[in-house]
């Protein structure tokens, strides 16, 4: 089964359990997809309502795409189990097999592929929040203002996973370019789910 097929409860207990995966990776795109879920929700309380009628289109291109991102961050669920497997078996590889630092290499750099993609769906993810907030129906914008304040966390756990490996891998130019781009996406758009936040809150 799926991971992403269990239910609720399942899935939190295998969080809580000692095992490997899920972990932080798939706990993050899971977040993500809940985050953004609520944002498509802003914007089915918005379509088909008179006061709301010029932005229905761009709502409607908004739902689209933030049920690509809901859709795209569960299968990361599964992409991050999967990466991971490799890596926990290449961590029990003996240090004298010659071939152990370029298994190592290669597991690294695919277990941070798929948070770095968590990383980005998420923060397109709180790009749609700003969106929905700002033209949705006003008696659902704190929806979209907790689907942002989801997503800061997903984004911030995802980079977190991206982090782990890449101070482990030898190549160090790769490393940094995928922290560099890590440290960029967070802060720009942590701030900007605290600003989408801030508004509503404030209001």
């Amino acid at each position: 089964m799926n991971l992403t097929d269990q239910s609720v409860t399942d899935f939190t207990k295998a969080l809580a359990s000692k095992t490997s995966v899920p972990g932080g990776g798939g706990a993050s795109a899971l977040v993500g997809s809940i985050g953004i879920a609520l944002g498509d929700m802003v914007g089915e309380f918005t379509i088909g309502k008179k006061t709301y009628a010029d932005v229905e289109e761009e709502m409607q291109t908004l739902m689209a795409r933030a049920q690509e991102l809901r859709e795209a961050l569960l299968l990361c669920v599964e992409k991050d189990a999967e990466a991971f497997e490799p890596l926990s078996k290449a961590y029990g590889l003996p240090k004298e097999d010659p071939n152990r630092d370029a298994i190592m290499e290669k597991c690294l750099r695919d277990a941070a592929t798929v948070p770095m993609e968590i990383l980005r769906l998420s923060c397109e993810a709180v790009k749609l929040h700003r969106d929905f907030a700002a033209k949705g129906s006003r008696l659902m914008i704190s929806d979209a203002a907790t689907g942002a304040a989801i997503c800061r966390a997903a984004i911030q756990g995802a980079a977190m996973n991206v982090r782990v490996n890449t101070k482990l891998m030898k190549d160090r130019e790769y490393a940094e370019k995928l922290d560099r781009e890590t440290e960029e996406l967070m802060q720009t758009y942590t701030k900007m789910a605290d600003e989408v936040f801030a508004l509503v809150y404030g209001e």
